[in-house]
């Protein structure tokens, strides 16, 4: 038997100052009392050893454990990289559900597609998440993307100025950039209808919610413009985008108070709290 196999056996049941031999001459772990060795079938042996190394109930508990700690680490940066490539913005990482204030009365709807995520993604159900600025659209949506990277599901959320300006940027690589963005089994459209309305802009708009449709992958656009303009479009490159984002999206409206507004009135309050307060001598 070579010194490396030695080794081996000598490594796997290394025993502790516990550790005892048993009745049947194998080697027993002193803590939780289960054999930290076995025979082999009768007649077998390997290397000229009758018996093998065998988990104790200890061992198996410490190496469970490592493996979960592992599997967590791995997780955890798988997370950090689909998050790192997913979101355009770094405060986006901060719109989870559990930092949600309860304020916005569709969360409920955000629960509802990350549980049945797997079905929303087989029948490609997408949304149009349209009302007034400020309650709670992007946030909504950031939820859902949040939630489903934590699942280590690869989602990208963006918005159209972004996407046009990477786009004039790279002219060569036009098709492959809008390829990358229906690998993404979520697309997340923040804004949509604040970008510039040129000729160009409106042609590679619908080249980018045109190649997602064909793909057949779900998309979310958060939006102010309101279900009247997006069902009556002011000209024919208009139409041809909203009957699209129609085909692909379920509307969503928010209603409620302007949570922007509401920030705003609460910072200043407590500014002038804090500026009348008398200094205690």
């Amino acid at each position: 038997m070579s010194d490396y196999n030695n080794a081996i056996f000598r490594l796997a049941t290394e025993a502790e100052p516990e550790d005892y031999t048993g009745e049947d001459g194998l080697l027993y772990c002193g803590k939780c009392r289960q054999p930290k060795e076995a025979y082999f079938p009768e007649g077998k042996s390997l290397f000229g050893r009758d018996r093998h190394p065998k988990e104790c109930d200890c061992q198996r508990k410490r190496r469970e454990t490592l493996e979960a700690a592992d599997r967590e680490r791995k997780h955890r940066e798988e997370v950090e990289r689909l998050k790192r490539k997913g979101f355009t913005d770094p405060a986006m990482r901060e719109w989870t559900f559990e930092n949600d204030n309860g304020k916005c009365p569709q969360m409920h709807n955000a629960h509802s597609y990350v549980e049945r995520w797997e079905q929303i993604k087989e029948e490609n159900h997408g949304l149009i998440l349209w009302g007034n600025v400020g309650t709670g659209k992007s946030y909504f949506a950031g939820c859902i993307a949040n939630a489903l990277m934590e699942r280590e599901v690869s989602v990208c959320m963006t918005n159209f100025a972004l996407i046009l300006n990477d786009l004039a940027a790279s002219f060569k690589d036009r098709n492959e950039y809008i390829s990358r963005l229906c690998s993404f089994p979520l697309l997340i459209l923040d804004d949509f209808g604040m970008e510039r309305g040129t000729e160009y802009g409106l042609e590679q708009v619908y080249n980018v919610i045109d190649s997602r449709y064909r793909c057949g992958k779900p998309l979310i656009v958060t939006t102010n413009l309101t279900l009247e303009e997006l069902q009556n479009p002011e000209d024919t490159p208009h139409a041809r985008i909203y009957d699209r984002l129609s085909e692909m999206c379920t509307p969503v409206r928010f209603t409620g108070e302007n949570f922007r507004k509401a920030t705003a009135q609460a910072k200043m309050e407590r500014l002038k709290t804090l500026l009348n307060r008398k200094e205690s001598l």
